[in-house]
């Protein structure tokens, strides 16, 4: 029986969507980064920030996918047949099409990011996540989160070869406050539950500030396991001082204290450029020493390292007057929030 009720077709989706949040790393670095994991385990301790990379997937009546990245300034049109050959333009989207979209007729993908590519905000990594979103809500694959992440990881570092860590992918995907442990057997993640208390104050504490440059990641990545493989002591101390005081960070912060967490920020700054030389420049360490002087109780440059943005962690009273100091030299203050979710995607009718 259907009675008076009137049975009203269903709109056809038009484009698909989707979203993937950019991270802060407040500690651990370089222990998700083969071979260190396999060997001793590695442990990460982040959170995600409510800046995304996005991606549309729209129908066309053409023949071809058609891509457009905001960030790089690059189009371009992949035809059914087209080899797509690795030749450092839109090789993460050449990727993410192999492994899942070989039908590739009729489509336009579109692309930006809320931060650029270098930020040290793992924007590259988000980017891919999304994308791995869109054609897996689009194609109904059914990949779990932990599949996702994983599919990301072995685009950027298996497929292209692109030197990093694991981290950023499982972020992405995760979403929220998140410590993470690396092993030979992949990924697990540990979703922390950060009192709203807690999470506002440090939104209301940390200060992002960009230097001013980006950075590409990979030379100080690959100098930093190559000391590690080589056995030098310096490396192999900092990456184990830093897996520590990630445990330190983690329990100063689910035990609300807040000001021991920003102290430990600058042990981790302090480990951290023990790495590699290329980590800080001359221009971070003017801008930090001039956050310290000022009152703030540490900080540490987020990604490898090289450029991109300083975190910073501020008394509530001296706030202002780090970020004008900042500022003043050159720094830009970027406000932000931490995001609760990981990679979302949607229908638009």
């Amino acid at each position: 029986m259907t009675g008076d009720i009137q049975q009203v077709a269903a709109r056809p989706v038009t484009l698909v969507r989707s979203k993937a949040p950019l991270r802060v790393s407040f500690c651990g670095g370089g222990t998700d980064v083969p071979p260190y994991p396999a060997d001793h385990g590695g442990v990460v301790l982040s959170a995600t920030i409510n800046w995304y990379a996005y991606g549309t997937l729209a129908r066309t009546a053409g023949d071809a996918i058609e891509v457009e990245s905001v960030d790089y300034g690059l189009s371009a049109r992949y035809g059914q047949h087209d080899d797509l050959i690795y030749d450092g333009k839109l090789d993460l989207v050449k990727s993410v099409l192999r492994r899942l979209c070989r039908d590739r007729a009729g489509l336009r993908l579109y692309l930006h990011s809320d931060a650029p590519p270098g930020s040290g905000l793992g924007s590259s990594s988000a980017l891919v996540v999304a994308m791995v979103g869109l054609f897996n809500h689009s194609r109904r694959l059914g990949l779990d989160e932990y599949a996702v992440a994983r599919l990301a990881y072995q685009i950027e570092r298996t497929d292209l070869g692109i030197v990093g860590g694991m981290q950023d992918q499982y972020a992405a995907t995760f979403g929220g406050f998140n410590f993470m442990e690396f092993s030979a057997d992949g990924a697990v993640v540990n979703r922390l539950r950060i009192d709203a208390d807690v999470v506002n104050e440090l939104e209301y504490s940390l200060l992002l500030c960009y230097t001013g440059q980006t950075r590409m990641s990979g030379h100080i990545v690959e100098r930093q396991m190559s000391a590690y493989v080589a056995g030098a002591a310096d490396t192999t101390v900092a990456l184990q001082s830093m897996k520590l005081l990630t445990l330190d960070l983690k329990k100063a912060l689910l035990h609300h204290r807040l000001a021991d967490f920003g102290s430990l920020l600058h042990d981790a700054w302090e480990y951290k450029k023990r790495l590699d030389a290329g980590i800080s420049t001359g221009q971070i360490d003017e801008l930090y020493a001039a956050a310290r002087h000022k009152g703030a109780l540490g900080g540490k440059v987020l990604g490898a390292g090289g450029g991109g943005y300083l975190l910073v962690y501020c008394p509530f009273d001296k706030k202002r007057a780090i970020a004008t100091e900042l500022e003043r030299l050159g720094g830009k203050i970027a406000p932000f929030g931490f995001s609760p979710s990981g990679v979302q995607s949607w229908e638009v009718q």
